[in-house]
């Protein structure tokens, strides 16, 4: 590897993990009741919550899964971010004054008083196996610069991670989670920019070298524009995904209700969403011109794209079973190291000090947004199954013990899911867009049915049992899992648009339930006058 991890990198990776730990233990004082834990006691600024929902976007998901797709292929996932405005003027519309003006901390008791208690279990099992996915996915994704930079395997980074993550966890609370994001955003947006210019100075003629490299290539390509070909990522498929996914984080994800409700009014709270989802097209965007601007970088550099092969060879063949054919460097294809070419960049050619402080960044941003699914996931342990069934009076002791007990196991699981990663072979941001596609289960089209249906519980339950085999078959049908006597009955249409019709249909049959004749005795839908706007 040609670049080298100084003293001074050390110092500042030390430093700025140190700090980053000290707020979340300094806030952890404040947070020792079950409602500081969950709410932050509904006291924290808008442009802190939104600067939170702004990093929880801010993953080392985007970080290193953005540019690595526009690195190997082109611009069309960035079609995802080009729903969020629309989402989010949706989710501010409706959702955040729905739950703003509810006493639960869970988002998913409304399900329990519109359907009943099967639509509460329903949607938050789906939303913690979502977490699941995401935690491993982003600690998998943290894995890919540390081990460049230590020399360490995936595995023991993972643990190490995943064990750190918990503990922090365990002892914080939302608040401290919520403004250790929000510093995040500024660093990792600070270090993306920092990035960008280092790499455009490194390349000759700048922009206009990128610019040309890439027109000739079709880098900036969104993709196909046809309405026929449903089976492959068109721009008409990612935007469906985006609208339905992005609905889904703002409207009915449980990280980012919290939010909503820790912040100190009704307006901070919508304000809070408008800056968290409108900061970041602009900064997806930055993410996919770091990967376009990398393809002219190691196009200019061959030998250097090559070292890249022979890391991500070495870490795969360090993780094959025995017996297996090694993986060869000179086989792997731009896909095959795509996840891999920033994280090298930042190893390799940042100026030091500023490669300690970008490398502790991606750190520290994976521990955060670990952190913000384990306390939400926590939460809603405690709030829709161990008060719901278990001890429904438990005191304030006994609810800290159950979200510290439920942060461990999802800690866990999450570490475990990421150990699982290793073996990857497709693109994280393909593997999460489809796991979270799967695991959404139709959970909009249910909200949405509560919130503007005349459908009652049975209705929404006939829906949701005609929309899950929709999902199966589609989640199912293309991989190995599907028998092959019903090799004629597998789904052509693109993974992504398993969320979409999943919710297509559990909309339509259960707005289907709730008209005449169907629907003469179902119950109407929350009055717009019990939510304050």
């Amino acid at each position: 590897m040609s670049g080298t991890f100084s003293a001074f990198d050390w110092a500042v990776l030390v430093l700025y993990f140190t700090a980053t730990m000290a707020l979340g233990f300094a806030f952890a004082r404040r947070g020792g009741a079950s409602e500081g834990f969950t709410t932050g006691n509904r006291s924290l600024p808008g442009w802190v919550c939104g600067l939170s929902i702004f990093a929880t976007y801010l993953s080392s998901i985007s970080y290193l899964a953005l540019p690595g797709k526009s690195f190997a292929d082109d611009w069309n996932p960035f079609v995802f971010s080009l729903a969020i405005p629309l989402a989010t003027l949706i989710a501010v519309t409706w959702f955040v004054p729905y739950y703003r003006a509810s006493t639960e901390v869970s988002a998913y008791a409304a399900l329990e008083r519109r359907f009943g208690l099967w639509a509460r279990i329903y949607v938050s099992v789906f939303y913690l196996l979502t977490q699941i996915a995401r935690m491993g996915v982003v600690m998998y994704l943290m894995a890919l610069p540390m081990q460049m930079l230590l020399g360490w395997d995936m595995a023991t980074l993972i643990l190490v991670t995943g064990v750190s993550v918990t503990i922090y966890s365990f002892v914080g609370g939302i608040a401290a989670v919520i403004w250790a994001d929000a510093i995040q955003a500024i660093v990792l947006s600070v270090g993306a920019v920092a990035c960008l210019g280092t790499m455009l100075w490194l390349i000759p003629g700048g922009v206009g070298t990128v610019v040309e490299a890439a027109a000739a290539e079709e880098k900036f390509s969104l993709g196909s524009w046809s309405l026929t070909d449903w089976g492959a990522p068109t721009v008409w498929v990612i935007l469906l995904y985006g609208l339905v996914i992005n609905l889904q984080n703002f409207g009915v994800d449980q990280s980012y209700v919290q939010r909503y409700i820790a912040a100190d009014s009704d307006a901070a709270a919508k304000k809070s969403l408008w800056l968290g989802g409108l900061l970041y097209v602009p900064m997806s965007a930055l993410f996919f011109f770091i990967g376009t601007t990398l393809f002219a970088f190691y196009q200019s550099r061959p030998e250097t794209l090559t070292e890249v092969r022979a890391v991500v060879a070495e870490q795969r063949n360090a993780v094959l079973p025995p017996g297996s054919e090694p993986v060869v460097a000179a086989e792997l294809t731009a896909t095959d190291v795509g996840d891999r070419v920033f994280p090298y960049f930042i190893v390799t050619q940042m100026p030091a000090g500023l490669r300690g402080l970008l490398v502790a960044a991606v750190f520290a941003a994976a521990m955060s947004t670990v952190s913000t699914s384990l306390n939400s996931s926590a939460t809603l342990i405690l709030e829709d199954y161990y008060k719901r069934f278990f001890n429904p009076a438990a005191d304030d002791q006994a609810a800290v013990r159950a979200l510290r007990t439920a942060t461990v196991v999802w800690g866990a699981l999450g570490t475990g899911m990421a150990l699982l990663l290793i073996r990857l072979t497709d693109s994280a941001l393909d593997v999460w867009w489809m796991l979270a596609s799967v695991f959404s289960g139709g959970i909009v089209g249910l909200f949405l049915l509560g919130m503007a249906s005349r459908t009652n519980s049975a209705g929404a339950a006939v829906a949701v049992l005609c929309g899950l085999p929709v999902v199966a078959w589609m989640a199912l049908s293309p991989t190995p899992l599907w028998p092959a006597a019903l090799d004629d009955f597998r789904s052509t249409l693109h993974p992504n648009l398993t969320a979409v019709i999943g919710t297509v249909v559990i909309l339509a049959v259960g707005f289907l339930a709730g008209v005449p004749p169907f629907g003469r005795r179902c119950s109407p839908p929350v009055p717009a006058a019990e939510t304050p706007a």
